[in-house]
This record gives structure tokens, sequence and C-alpha cells, in this order.
């Protein structure tokens, strides 16, 4: 794939069609089952409304319940499972993620139903641009850079208002499968909204999400959404396709000291995302920057990593497995 060259505001991926998978590469269901997706799905639609309409008037925890339940049943509905790996801290923190399809969003939505920061286009989405907005989404316009300062500010009052702020700090989404790893977007994750958690003081929960195939055993680009492709053929393609699952693991928390660099947290939340560690006991780790002239040496930066560990599946419910 050609390397795209990347914008600090308005990044982008060298992924393109060729990445998405070619025909009969993934298994698909029957065309009856198509349609009954279809259905689904509508009728999830219009249910979304009906949240849109209840959300300002329910208390707290009602609210995230009605969230999450729609998101669930939306992924559901599409014939997606949801597997999801870990714990979350009980505390507000700002969640980061990896990006890939627009079910991304209903992905980690159904993990906490929280704040999200998302581009000012999917204000105009039908029903979930409305039940986004009235979920306290935060919307960033692409085409200002310069009221990015009062977006990371709104993001901060956020979090000290104890709510939890979902990001996808890639700023694009790219197709994240075998060998596609020379697509993802440079620059990697962008540090800006980091700069809300160390001002707060609140933790930074990466997320790792991966899509694979249950047939094949295998990870697949079948949910993909890239620039390039449009809305309607990326929900046709996931509809169609046979044992979709898109897995949420969660990794331990990182715990910015307050005098922590943006940059070097960004650093450290991406490495976490795509090179997921093994659980361990609690650790400190010190986020180095290259060596120069001027900086020799790393800085007084610290990043507490809590102790998350990411269990082997039981049925405690550290591991959800929704099965749609």
């Amino acid at each position: 794939m050609t390397a795209v060259p990347h914008d600090l505001w308005r990044p982008s991926s060298g992924c393109d069609d060729d990445c998405l998978p070619a025909a009969g590469e993934v298994p698909t269901v029957p065309v009856a089952r198509r349609v009954l997706r279809l259905a689904a799905v509508t009728g999830m639609l219009l249910a979304g409304v009906g949240v849109v309409v209840l959300l300002p008037v329910l208390p707290t925890r009602e609210r995230q319940a009605a969230v999450r339940g729609w998101a669930r049943a939306t992924a559901r509905a599409l014939g997606v499972r949801l597997v999801i790996r870990g714990r979350l801290p009980r505390r507000r923190a700002l969640l980061v993620a990896n990006h890939v399809s627009w079910l991304d969003i209903l992905a980690v939505l159904a993990v906490a139903p929280t704040r999200m920061v998302a581009k000012r286009e999917i204000r105009s989405w039908p029903v979930v641009g409305l039940l986004a907005a009235a979920a306290g989404t935060v919307f960033v316009d692409r085409s200002r850079p310069q009221a990015l300062p009062t977006t990371v500010g709104r993001v901060a009052d956020t979090l000290r208002a104890g709510r939890s702020v979902a990001v996808f700090p890639e700023g694009t989404t790219w197709c994240a499968g075998d060998g596609a790893a020379d697509c993802r977007p440079g620059g990697g994750f962008r540090p800006a909204m980091f700069q809300a958690a160390i001002d707060v003081g609140s933790p930074v929960v990466p997320l790792r999400l991966a899509y694979r195939s249950a047939t094949t055993g295998t990870t697949t680009t079948a949910a993909a959404f890239l620039g390039a492709d449009t809305l309607l053929r990326s929900v046709v393609r996931v509809v169609t396709a046979r044992d979709l699952v898109v897995s949420v693991t969660i990794a331990a928390a990182l715990h910015p000291a307050r005098d922590a660099d943006r940059r070097m947290l960004a650093r450290a939340a991406e490495s976490a995302v795509h090179l997921l560690p093994t659980a361990g006991a609690v650790a400190r780790a010190r986020q180095c920057p290259v060596p120069s002239a001027t900086n020799p040496g790393c800085p007084e930066l610290s990043v507490r990593v809590a102790a998350a560990p990411v269990p082997t599946p039981t049925t405690t419910g550290d591991e959800l497995d929704l099965a749609a």
C-alpha cells in the first residue's frame, strides 16, 4: 500500500480498497438471514429514537444502562458477537482505543456508556447522530484547528465532573488486519486529548479492538470503514458476514503524573493498544524521549500502571461474550 502523508489535524491512513476482503474471502450468511438482520437493525434505529427522547430525563445510572443496552442489542441485530475481556476502573477515566470501523462506537458504548469524542460529521448520521448528541458527545470540527484547545477543555470539564470520556486518538480508521501495519495513520496516537487527563489527574485506560471471523479463526477487515468507503457499503459487508466477532480488551490503566508529557503518555497508551502487555503486578515505567544534545536523559515524568490483569475466559463476568 502507498503511504499517505499525514496531517496533524486531519490524519489519514494508507489503507484503500486493497485491504478489504475479496469476494468469497469472508464466509457469508444466506440472503434470508441478511434480510432479517437489516430488519432488526432498522428496528434498533427506531428504538434509538426512543432512547434519545428518554436520555435527558433519566438518572445517570439508568441513562448509562439504556445506552449500553441499545449498543449491545444493535450489535446483536447486526449479527456481531461482542467479547469483552477485563474490567474498567470504577472511577472516571479517559478511554483510548484504536479505530477500525463505525462499529467501534457500538463496541465502546457496550463496554462503557461514556461520553465520546467524535468528528462533527457523525452529528448528521441518521439516529446515531441524534443518540450521540443526546449522550453528550463532544464533537470535533477538524476544519477549525484553532478550536482544539476548547475541545480539550470540554473533555477536561467532563472528566472533572466525574464522567468518563472515550476517544479514538488515531484520528481516522484503518484496516488493522494481518499485514496491514504499514497503512496505520502516520504520527500514531494524537496527544492533544491526553492533556485533559493530565490536567484533571484522570487515569487513561487503553482499549484494544480487534475483529475476527469465528468461522475461519483469523482476523478480518470485513468491518473496516475507510475514507473512500460508504457507510451503506460497510454496513452491508457487516450484515453479510458470518460469525463476525469484535473483541474489546481492557488494558492496565495508566496514571499520569501531574507534570507528565502528553506525547509520552500518548506513546505509552499506543504501545498498550498495539502491543498489549501481559498482565502483571503494579509497576512504574518512565517514558524517555529520544536522547538529544539538549535532553540527554529521561524527563522527570512517571506513569504508574495499575494492576488490571486481562483474565483468562471465565464465567464470573470478567469476560462477557454476547452472541448475536
